[in-house]
């Protein structure tokens, strides 16, 4: 999509899959480069894998500037969040709050992304508001896998990809 779109950076999605079927768990964190990671308009997301995870105490207290102003579809277009008409904040993820697979028995990933019905997905808050918690990457689970529980949720079954080969501005 990023492609089709213009983009000329190498993208990896922000999802990661369970343990399952002999397969081991892939963990998002480790599929996305080691950064830094920029905004479409050259504001920096995070230095590294810590400071995008708040690894340490300090790197938690400093946080990562993932928000609704640097939030945008490969196209460039503002995502809606909270307040906007229709609410699509809910990011896919199926992460723990540090980027790892969940590593119980319930379902977090949609059936490792394969299911459009059955199962449910761990989400994410792009704009960093509403819901229990107030988490970029694991703010709730979803209601459902399928295009109408994910709506319903609050998402339109977005997820975040990262340059893996974005130079800084």
């Amino acid at each position: 999509m990023a492609a089709a779109a213009g983009s000329t950076f190498t993208w990896h999605a922000y999802l990661s899959t369970q343990a399952k079927g002999g397969q081991p768990a892939i963990n998002a964190r480790d599929r996305i480069g080691e950064g830094p990671w920029f905004g479409p308009k050259g504001n920096r997301i995070a230095a590294n894998v810590g400071d995008l995870h708040g690894d340490t105490l300090d790197q938690a207290r400093v946080g990562n500037a993932l928000t609704k102003a640097s939030a945008f579809t490969e196209k460039g277009e503002k995502v809606n969040g909270v307040g906007d008409m229709p609410n699509q904040h809910d990011m896919l993820t199926g992460s723990m709050p540090d980027g790892r697979a969940f590593t119980d028995s319930a379902d977090h990933t949609c059936n490792n992304w394969t299911s459009s019905g059955e199962g449910t997905a761990m989400l994410g808050h792009f704009d960093r508001t509403g819901g229990p918690n107030t988490s970029w990457n694991a703010a709730h689970p979803s209601a459902g896998c399928s295009q109408e529980a994910l709506v319903r949720t609050g998402g339109a079954g977005l997820f975040y990809c990262f340059a893996i080969n974005n130079p800084k501005p």
